[in-house]
């Protein structure tokens, strides 16, 4: 059984009219392009949840099973946690209509397009369908049943863990039930952060998907941090996961990976920034701003 995490240092303020309200803590591993820690803050030795952070690797998974995607971005799709637009929602259908299933086969929620909240309340709108749509067009390339393929001891997610922990270069610290249902493994933030380094070094199909079409692995409003870091930064690859994750990597440069102990989005890109200073790295990171009354009153920034 791996050691338990054990938390992080203070690494985010939210200042709202000049007055500090809230502080955000957390763990941040940050690696040179060789793989070595040049900068690190909190526990990134014992496994988290990386959440969504492990769709790309995931994705990788699935290719070594057999899933041969129609596109690079329905494979960027694959890897996805998507804002529901109307494009996602019909590429991940057209993924179950060329497997010949219907909708119902995904194992994740039903969800309504953020895009378009009057609109049909389907599976194929949850922002992991790309991620569920993949897994039963794997099983059916592999001659798999599609039944159960959400359970951990079935092949498709055997072959997915398998392929994680070579990724990785470690085993999971745990399995556990993500948000849509499918199997979530547990991993370091060394190892995660080094996992997405080997993706953007070795010329990886998911990161190039990826890093091609953001759109398709976030989405197209300014909320969409994945699609805003891979756009602004050539060659960066970049996926967040639920409960304060984010993962990113820059060929020739390095990688970081950083868990927000409170689950807070708000706090990663002010600390995503620090760490692309350790890196020598001079790329915008987006934020969410503090509002009172509709106007910006405040910030949350690093403190680190």
């Amino acid at each position: 059984m791996a050691d338990a995490y054990q938390g992080g240092e203070l690494v985010a303020e939210v200042l709202r009219s000049g007055f500090v309200e809230s502080w955000h803590h957390g763990s941040v591993a940050v690696l040179d392009a060789a793989g070595a820690v040049v900068a690190s803050v909190g526990d990134i030795t014992a496994p988290v949840f990386p959440r969504s952070s492990n769709k790309p690797l995931q994705a990788a998974g699935m290719l070594r099973a057999g899933f041969e995607p129609a596109s690079a971005a329905e494979l960027a799709l694959a890897a996805a946690s998507h804002r529901g637009e109307r494009f996602h929602v019909d590429a991940a259908r057209a993924m179950l209509e060329r497997a010949g299933l219907p909708e119902t086969r995904l194992r994740c929620p039903a969800t309504t397009p953020l895009s378009d909240p009057c609109g049909e309340f389907s599976r194929a709108s949850n922002n992991c369908s790309g991620k569920h749509a993949a897994m039963l067009v794997t099983c059916v390339a592999a001659g798999w049943p599609v039944d159960g393929y959400w359970e951990p001891t079935h092949p498709l997610q055997v072959t997915i863990q398998e392929t994680v922990e070579e990724l990785a270069g470690e085993p999971a610290g745990g399995v556990g039930v993500d948000g849509c249902g499918a199997p979530v493994l547990a991993l370091s933030l060394r190892s995660l952060a080094d996992s997405y380094r080997r993706l953007v070094e070795t010329g990886d199909r998911v990161a190039d998907a990826m890093r091609a079409h953001p759109e398709y692995v976030s989405g197209t409003d300014a909320q969409a941090y994945d699609t805003v870091l891979m756009r602004a930064v050539p060659g960066l690859l970049a996926k967040g996961g639920a409960e304060g994750v984010q993962a990113v990597a820059v060929p020739g440069v390095g990688a970081v990976a950083m868990k927000i102990d409170d689950g807070a989005k708000r706090a990663l890109m002010p600390v995503l920034s620090w760490a692309f200073s350790k890196l020598g790295l001079d790329a915008p990171t987006p934020a969410e701003p503090v509002l009172g009354g509709g106007d910006t009153v405040g910030v949350v920034r690093s403190v680190l």
